[in-house]
């Protein structure tokens, strides 16, 4: 007689156990504590381009979106943003005209100085809740998987 093969049985799969769970539910945190601590109506993302770029200026739109981990969409539309909101200039570089020269604008270099400390703020909000040793060994582990 011949035994009948069944599909193995799926796997459970619980929401509440899953790391993107927890990641997303920490990041929605992190962004509620930035949206009412960061003035300027900067987003993250902004926020992001605009430190780096005081870092590293002048530098491409590409070179802005790898060090600041984002994709070609989301750092053009960032930049753009910005740029029309007068923080940041875009230039056609001399050499190769398909790419753009990132630079802060005077009022760039204001927004920045006005929100430093609430950023520096936001991180230390976001990570109240741990002790020193588990902050350290979260941003190392994050660091790890990223």
């Amino acid at each position: 007689m011949e035994t009948m093969k069944t599909e193995a049985e799926p796997r459970d799969y619980a929401l509440h156990e899953q790391i993107g769970f927890f990641l997303r539910q920490a990041n929605q945190r992190h962004v509620s504590i930035f949206a009412n601590l960061i003035g300027d109506k900067l987003t993250t993302t902004q926020w992001a381009a605009l430190s780096k770029l005081k870092e590293i200026q002048p530098c491409s739109q590409n070179q802005l979106g790898r060090e600041t981990a984002m994709d070609v969409a989301t750092i053009k539309g960032v930049v753009d943003r910005l740029a029309k909101r007068g923080l940041l200039t875009t230039l056609r570089d001399e050499t190769d005209a398909r790419r753009l020269v990132l630079s802060l604008t005077e009022e760039g270099h204001k927004a920045i100085a006005r929100n430093v400390d609430a950023a520096l703020d936001v991180s230390e909000e976001t990570l109240k809740p741990l002790t020193t040793a588990e902050r350290m060994m979260l941003v190392e582990l994050l660091r790890k998987i990223s």
